[in-house]
């Protein structure tokens, strides 16, 4: 057994990336549209990290987090975009096992990692606004470090049984893949092996690192509701709901997908459909992220005037 994974794994040197049309055209249509997409996901979610870091009005928790989030995003797309570019440009759409196991496993630490901070965030927002005049000792600065720590912790932890468990199989050919990087789903599709533990363990990990911390932000803002409810000025509750909008928002355009991808059963993979739920919790939610967090939020939007203003004055 140990020689025929062996002779299995050393055949399968590389894999090839379908991506999208075929058609020379379509593809630089979508190469300019994806870049510029690009270099506005990675500029925009730079400029909330830059405006956090600069503005003393904005270390606060609820900041500190988003700037993690723009940098989980920042790398999310980085993990993705590049590939599908160059792919989009030349014809030879190919990419090593060692390189497709390395981008689904930073890819999943990635994703994780976003899971778990949009949990952590929401319950930023719920000792906020539930308990407000005890908020900074109980979202003191150690408490956020560690709760980022095990953020990271649980992502690196997720995406290594993914990886393990998807690179394991053998990969018999052909080695077509029908997406844009080497997701779990479209990579277990080649695998010449049953793959109904890969199901049942995709679910259990979709389970306990998607729904558990989407439960948790249910919950949060549960209370948080109730809560804004039963602030008697108008003004008051509309504050307090203005600070969750965002939030609210993002959870939604990145968790309905994810969980569309990686909780349903193996019989039900579409690569087409799996292609659009990918670039939408992937590239589409990285580049509405710092629009959604900045148009919303006065402090931002403060900071980023006050930066130019700066500017303008230096000038």
């Amino acid at each position: 057994m140990q020689s025929l994974g062996k002779e299995n794994h050393s055949s399968v040197s590389e894999f090839i990336l379908l991506g999208f049309s075929s058609e020379s055209q379509v593809r630089m249509a979508l190469f300019t549209f994806f870049l510029i997409l690009y270099f506005i996901t990675i500029l925009g979610n730079g400029l909330i990290i830059t405006l956090i870091y600069l503005d003393t009005h904005l270390h606060m928790p609820m900041y500190f987090f988003l700037s993690i989030l723009s940098l989980v995003d920042m790398s999310y797309v980085t993990t993705t975009v590049p590939q599908m570019l160059i792919n989009l440009v030349y014809p030879r759409r190919t990419i090593s096992w060692g390189a497709c196991a390395a981008q689904m496993f930073i890819f999943l630490i990635l994703g994780i990692a976003e899971c778990v901070l949009y949990a952590i965030m929401a319950y930023d927002r719920y000792m906020a606004i539930c308990f407000p005049l005890h908020y900074t000792l109980l979202m003191s600065y150690p408490l956020c470090i560690k709760m980022v720590t095990v953020c990271w912790l649980i992502s690196i932890a997720g995406a290594l049984i993914y990886t393990v468990f998807t690179m394991r199989l053998p990969y018999c050919g052909p080695h077509k893949i029908n997406h844009f990087f080497c997701e779990v789903p479209a990579v277990l599709k080649l695998a010449c092996a049953d793959t109904s533990l890969n199901d049942w363990l995709d679910f259990i990990l979709g389970f306990i690192l998607l729904l558990i911390p989407l439960s948790f932000i249910l919950v949060s803002y549960v209370r948080i509701f109730v809560s804004i409810l039963s602030v008697r000025s108008p003004q008051g509750r509309l504050k307090s709901f203005s600070t969750c909008a965002s939030h609210i928002t993002m959870v939604t355009m990145f968790y309905g997908p994810a969980m569309i991808m990686y909780m349903r059963p193996g019989s039900w993979y579409d690569p087409e459909r799996d292609k659009k739920l990918a670039l939408f919790y992937n590239v589409v939610s990285a580049f509405l992220n710092p629009i959604i967090y900045s148009l919303r939020n006065k402090d931002v939007k403060r900071a980023f005037l006050k930066v130019l203003g700066q500017r303008g004055t230096a000038q």
